[in-house]
């Protein structure tokens, strides 16, 4: 199987061109790949295929080979393959991911991409769509026990569950260990992905995420949108801030008017290769 490894602030993917190469078994290949000993190393494996719909299509896989709805990261690399690898002269393109349709921009330096926005749609605040099980019209500091602690918790949609969490030292706090537990809390039916924040003043904050299916990562696109909402809702930021990752930073703009969420950040070739399955 051909393949490309692309990164977004360290989120990284194995990327497969199913215009021209066909993936039997996803879920098995995602899994394989995924492996950083055995395999290429990755986040998961996203397909890149044909659209009706849309210009081009994302399916994603996490590296436990579960199916995922959407990845701000990874559509970012999806539209600086499209367009480097030649199956696109376009500079403003749309996905369509389980998610629904994404629109994205473009910037190109030197013939290739650089940086992409992508128009993220709405944050979805109901609590049954996101999903969570709570009979509230919306949950914002909401209480969570989770292994004896509380939290406050604010649950947002952006097209995959996210729980964000405000905490005072996000560095320091013990993600390896409260991160799966709530990725698997009875109050997500679905799993969710659980961000951990620390605002460092109205404009910028700190964030670390535990994705579900893949552990903790070092940048979550969906992640940093849903944490962005997650903010304004609890008025401790600005609507246009500036999340700082493991990887790298995230530029990430709450239209309220429009009600559109809008992601800036990098994409990145690692190499190109192929792998016997």
């Amino acid at each position: 199987m051909k393949f490309t490894k692309m990164e977004g602030l360290g989120n990284d993917y194995v990327y497969v061109n199913c215009l021209t190469e066909s993936v039997e078994n996803p879920s098995e290949t995602a899994i394989k790949v995924s492996d950083r000993h055995f395999g290429i190393g990755s986040d998961g494996l996203i397909l890149i295929k044909p659209s009706t719909a849309a210009d081009f299509c994302m399916e994603m896989y996490n590296a436990d080979g579960s199916r995922s709805e959407m990845c701000g990261n990874g559509i970012r690399c999806v539209a600086k393959y499209v367009y480097d690898y030649g199956l696109t002269d376009k500079t403003s393109i749309s996905v369509e991911t389980l998610a629904g349709i994404k629109y994205l921009d473009l910037k190109v330096e030197d013939g290739k991409v650089s940086f992409v926005t992508v128009n993220m749609g709405a944050p979805e605040l109901v609590p049954a769509k996101i999903p969570v099980k709570s009979n509230k019209d919306i949950l914002v500091k909401e209480p969570i026990e989770v292994d004896g602690v509380t939290y406050e918790m604010t649950c947002v949609s952006m097209g995959n569950p996210h729980c964000i969490v405000f905490v005072e030292d996000v560095a320091a706090f013990p993600l390896e260990v409260v991160g799966p537990k709530f990725e698997q809390h009875e109050v997500f039916p679905n799993r969710v992905n659980a961000e951990f924040i620390q605002v460092l003043d109205r404009k910028t904050v700190s964030m670390r995420v535990w994705e579900r299916g893949s552990g903790e990562t070092l940048a979550c696109g969906t992640g940093a949108c849903a944490s962005t909402v997650a903010c304004v809702l609890n008025g401790l930021t600005d609507d246009e801030i500036t999340l700082h990752l493991l990887g790298g930073d995230l530029r990430v703009r709450w239209d309220r008017e429009a009600d559109l969420v809008y992601m800036t950040g990098p994409a990145k070739v690692v190499f190109d290769g192929e792998i016997l399955l």
